[in-house]
C-alpha cells in the first residue's frame, strides 16, 4: 500500500513538473512565434512594453490610443459598446479593473501566449492583435481588440 502511494506521489510530482515547464519559454521562443503567426515580432513586443508602462503609469490617453473601436466591454455585467478614445478614457477604471492592472503588471514578455487570433496577457484579461490597415492586410497596427475582467 506504501509502494502505490509512493508511486502515484511520485507521478503526480511528474505530471505537475510537466505543467510548470510548459509555459515557460524564452524571448527568442516567443519571437519565433509572433514571427511564424504574424510575420513579425517587433511591432508586437513594442506594443506590449508601451503597454505595460501605461498602464503601470495609469496613463488614461495612452492605453485608450491602443485599442481598436468600435470596442466591446462589459461594464457593471452589461455589455457596451465602446465608440472612441474619449469613452474609453472615462470608463478605463470599469474597463482596467484592478484585476486587468494586476494582469498586466504580472505579465512578461517571455510568457505571452500567442495564436493566430492575437496575444493574450494574463488568463485572456487582454488580447491585442494586429489590425490590418488595408484589403490587402499589406500593414498592420497593433491594438487592443478585447479585455475580460
Amino acid at each position: 500500500m506504501h509502494k502505490l502511494n509512493r508511486t502515484l506521489l511520485a507521478a503526480m510530482l511528474i505530471g505537475m513538473a510537466g505543467v510548470a515547464t510548459a509555459g515557460a519559454q524564452s524571448t527568442a521562443e516567443v519571437n519565433e512565434t509572433l514571427d511564424d503567426l504574424f510575420g513579425e515580432h517587433a511591432p508586437y513586443q513594442a506594443f506590449f512594453d508601451k503597454l505595460k508602462k501605461a498602464v503601470a503609469e495609469n496613463d488614461k490617453q495612452s492605453v485608450a490610443s491602443m485599442v481598436d473601436y468600435p470596442f466591446k466591454a462589459r461594464i457593471n455585467g452589461k455589455a457596451v459598446t465602446i465608440r472612441d478614445a474619449a469613452h474609453f478614457t472615462a470608463d478605463y477604471d470599469r474597463v482596467f479593473t484592478a484585476k486587468v492592472k494586476e494582469a498586466v503588471s504580472k505579465q512578461t514578455y517571455a510568457n505571452l501566449f500567442a495564436n493566430w487570433q492575437g496575444v493574450m496577457v494574463g488568463d485572456g484579461e487582454v488580447w491585442f492583435s494586429g489590425i490590418c490597415k488595408n484589403e490587402a492586410c499589406e500593414q498592420r497596427t497593433v491594438k487592443i481588440i478585447a479585455v475580460n475582467d
